[in-house]
């Protein structure tokens, strides 16, 4: 007894000294080295606790006054994901690689780590340490656009490697800060490697490449990132590369990542990626050894609520692991979280007091707006039908997206205070004595079937106006509803995950219910628009049922209601924490024809067709089964049908017809090419696309947005998605002649380049320095994008036939000329071999300046300049 009172007394005194004096521990001193510290924390954890830290969802240690900590949050475009902060959001990704300007994305992501800070401060200060409020941002995704049907193309900067690791590492700069001892925030480079669809297959899919492709298309970007521009984190991806699950490859985990680059960072497993070590793979028979394998190559991170890491404690207690090697994780983990400042004083931190004014400021929401406007790339202006006149009588806006304002936020957004769509900017450029025309006319794949007679006005719920919604933590209506409301009126869905207070999981279901009693009997239609499974019931018997499987039922349901009768209404959706839509009518439905639709434009000045697709068909893996679109995929790359045959209609009224396209991937719009004006591509440009548009179409803004993709013309041209092999791909190896070319954009005004100055002769050693002239030869003020690109010309077989190796976005009034100087070093001027060496060749190199790639399309934007040179002496093989 008396050795039992002894130890309780030891331990209770030990409890009491680390409660008093916390603020002791070496691990609070920021006056020791950050190493130190960190050894100090780890330390003083039991094993049940670091394995509890390798999750996404960290959990606090009390003991030790440690704050619980999630890992998870977004910054695509823009601070994500959280509905109770108005922030600001920018253009998705492909829109801003459109606008091939580092120095405007170094800004966005500066601003978006601002608002971050601002929000985790209030966050904090409130005790909230869940998803999305921490400061740890899995952006930037690297992943080669390698083919336009893949539906999360969009989140990316395109198909070039070079363009896309200038413009990742400006991200990265920007988003991390430039503080010598403290991160703004922390940047993830993703997916990590070889990682670009099919979507359906993304968790079984093991891609094989070459050597050669590997390193010369699909990591050098990443290397950008993560030797040149120190991002603190890295995703590794759901696919297997070479047989083995990216998140435990010897090549890419250890080989690479680790060894030859020299990544100390963290690295995070995609969501559930470790579970599809044996799952979908199968190169694993349980959770223990795939935990125990991720963690061996290099995964610190697993991004699961229910996490397979958990069961490292008993891998370590049978010997299965060393627990040096969870030491070794959880260390990186919490270094990154010190390079926070978190656990430092807020007066000693650089970012730790940004107050939530940042939010939405005059400076970041005008930024928006120029990456906006920047990255909208006009892809036709014959017989300069653009700009449009603001003097106009009658200007027709119709389409899919011409009123749409949540296909402009893209995927992995924020929510702003103010979306500006097409029709809205549009109606604030012209003068109230213009007459502006909109109806949506058709839908992205069908007719518009819409509403007339609505009796919306007429639901009521405990016999008052509106619905009751319940909301539930879970996909099965099972328990009680989280939270329940009565007369509500506004049931669109708006967003995902917090969207409203105490849904706190990414995958919940929703009822609505609401109660009609017609004033006469007539056939009415029940309308239910939305990307969501559902299911319908009219008093209590299933009408529509599509809350199960692929397909989707069409949200229409037609019936008698007897006067005075009432029926009871129940919708059931289910979400699955992906951006989409809601809304639902009661009336009766009216589908006009094609020629009925252009009949109600044919005396507009100019009618403005604003279509394209829509992030809630091309997107994540999304379960979305339909006519040209498989599960967040694309199955063609073709404008949907509908709406090239009612652009045909609108043709036949004889007015000027401007097709504005959103999209976040290459369309072939082939009939549009040869038949419509003037075709404007305008991405998903976030808050202020409207204005953007708006700004384009009426001259107030001079286009000079490139296309950081190829636009091919037909699904000919593209080699089976499912093949990653480069040959025939992008514009560095497709051999065939495109729609739109990499790089291709027009302006309202022309350029002349000459003066190409670059040495006849350099050495394997030496760097590229190029100058040229560029004349603004048109009548109005307008950028221009100087693309510099080098062909090898008697070099390796397998080389590609032209690659980007410099740009530089300059503005030229009308008339001046500047003198622009590119330098292409060491690195770059050189080539990889099969064997994935970086080597500088001698040989001769033709080098083309103009803007955009040589031959093809790229007149239109002005001339190509080139000049041939020779390299001389032995080969230099680069650290790459």
């Amino acid at each position: 007894m008396k050795v039992q009172i002894k130890i309780t007394s030891l331990a209770l005194a030990l409890v009491l000294l680390s409660c008093g004096n916390r603020d002791k521990f070496l691990f609070r001193n920021p006056a020791v080295a950050m190493e130190k510290r960190v050894n100090d924390l780890v330390s003083r954890l039991t094993l049940d606790e670091k394995v509890a830290q390798m999750a996404s969802s960290a959990p606090e240690i009390k003991r030790l006054g440690i704050t619980a900590f999630d890992w998870q949050n977004e910054c695509l475009h823009g601070v994500g994901k959280l509905a109770e902060y108005k922030v600001t959001v920018y253009p998705q990704p492909i829109g801003m690689a459109a606008t091939w300007d580092a120095a405007s994305i170094y800004k966005m992501a500066d601003f978006t780590a601002e608002e971050g800070r601002a929000v985790n401060r209030d966050a904090s200060s409130k005790g909230k340490f869940g998803s999305y409020y921490g400061l740890t941002y899995w952006a930037p995704n690297i992943n080669i656009f390698r083919d336009p049907r893949w539906g999360r193309g969009h989140e990316t900067f395109g198909e070039d490697p070079y363009l896309t690791g200038v413009l990742g590492k400006s991200f990265v700069l920007g988003l991390q800060g430039d503080d010598p001892t403290y991160l703004k925030a922390s940047a993830c480079a993703k997916h990590f490697a070889v990682h670009s669809g099919p979507e359906s297959l993304r968790h079984e899919f093991n891609t094989e490449v070459s050597t050669y492709d590997l390193w010369d298309t699909y990591l050098p970007a990443f290397r950008d990132l993560i030797v040149d521009a120190k991002a603190t984190g890295v995703m590794c991806a759901y696919n297997a590369y070479g047989g083995r699950p990216c998140c435990g490859n010897d090549l890419l985990m250890m080989d690479i990542l680790r060894n030859k680059w020299k990544f100390t960072g963290y690295v995070t497993s995609d969501c559930g990626a470790i579970d599809d070590f044996y799952k979908y793979h199968k190169t694993h028979s349980d959770t223990i050894t795939a935990a125990v394998d991720a963690v061996l190559h290099g995964t610190d991170l697993d991004c699961l609520r229910d996490t397979v890491f958990k069961t490292l404690t008993k891998a370590v207690r049978t010997g299965l692991i060393d627990e040096k090697n969870i030491d070794i994780a959880v260390k990186r983990l919490f270094t990154i979280r010190f390079k926070l400042g978190l656990f430092d004083p807020a007066s000693k931190v650089k970012y730790a007091n940004i107050p939530l004014s940042v939010l939405e400021s005059p400076e970041h929401k005008a930024h928006a707006l120029k990456l906006a406007q920047q990255s909208i790339v006009l892809l036709k202006n014959e017989s300069n039908t653009l700009p449009l006149k603001k003097n106009l009588k009658k200007v027709a806006v119709v389409g899919p997206n011409a009123a749409s304002k949540m296909t402009l936020l893209g995927n992995y957004y924020g929510y702003p205070s103010e979306i500006v769509s097409v029709l809205d900017g549009i109606k604030a450029k012209l003068s109230p004595q213009t007459e502006v025309f909109y109806e949506k006319m058709t839908d992205y794949i069908a007719l518009d079937s819409f509403i007339v007679e609505n009796h919306n006005n007429e639901l009521t719920y405990n016999g008052k106006s509106g619905f009751r919604m319940e909301y539930y933590d879970n996909q099965n209506f099972s328990g009680n509803a989280i939270i329940s409301q009565e007369n509500e009126t506004d049931i669109i869905y708006r967003g995902e995950t917090r969207f409203i207070n105490g849904i706190n999981s990414i995958a919940f279901s929703k009822r609505i219910t609401t109660y009609f009693k017609p004033t006469e009997t007539s056939i009415l239609t029940l309308n239910i628009d939305t990307d969501k499974r559902f299911r319908l019931f009219v008093n209590d018997s299933v009408c529509i049922d599509a809350l199960r499987g692929k397909a989707k039922a069409k949200g229409i349901y037609t019936r008698q209601f007897v006067k005075g009768k009432e029926y009871k209404i129940v919708v059931e959706t289910t979400f699955k924490g992906r951006d989409g839509y809601f809304s639902f009518n009661i009336g009766k439905i009216k589908t006009p024809s094609l020629q009925e639709q252009a009949a109600k434009v044919k005396d507009a000045d100019v009618i403005i067709f604003v279509g394209g697709i829509s992030p809630s068909l091309e997107g994540e893996q999304n379960g979305v089964n339909c006519p040209g679109f498989e599960d967040g995929d694309r199955t063609t790359i073709g404008l949907p049908r509908i709406q090239t045959e009612l652009m045909k209609e609108l043709k036949k009224t004889g007015k000027p017809v401007v097709f504005v396209m959103m999209t976040g991937s290459a369309i072939a719009v082939e009939w549009e090419n040869e038949n419509i004006p003037a075709i404007v591509n305008a991405w998903y440009g976030g808050q202020s696309a409207g204005t953007a548009v708006a700004d384009v179409l009426f001259g107030d803004y001079n286009p000079a947005g490139r296309l950081p993709v190829t636009f091919y013309k037909n699904d000919k041209d593209l080699p089976q998605f499912t093949n990653y092999a480069m040959e025939g791909r992008t514009y560095r190896y497709f051999k065939g002649e495109p729609l739109y070319p990499f790089g291709y954009g027009l302006s309202y005004t022309t350029f002349n380049y000459k003066n190409l100055v670059v040495r006849d002769n350099v050495s394997t050693s030496d760097s590229l320095v190029v100058s040229v002239q560029v004349s603004n030869t048109g009548q109005k003020d307008g950028e221009e994008v100087v693309q510099l690109y080098l062909t090898h010309l008697n070099g390796f077989s397998f080389l590609p036939l032209k690659s980007l190796k410099g740009f530089k976005r300059i503005f030229l009034k009308a008339g001046e000329t500047k003198e622009v100087q590119l330098t292409v070093d060491n690195k770059n001027l050189a080539t990889f071999n099969q064997l994935g060496q970086l080597i500088v060749k001698a040989g001769s190199v033709r080098v083309s300046v103009g803007g955009s790639q040589p031959g093809g399309k790229s007149k239109a934007t002005g001339n190509c300049v080139e000049k041939d040179i020779e390299i001389k002496g032995l080969g230099n093989q680069i650290q790459f």
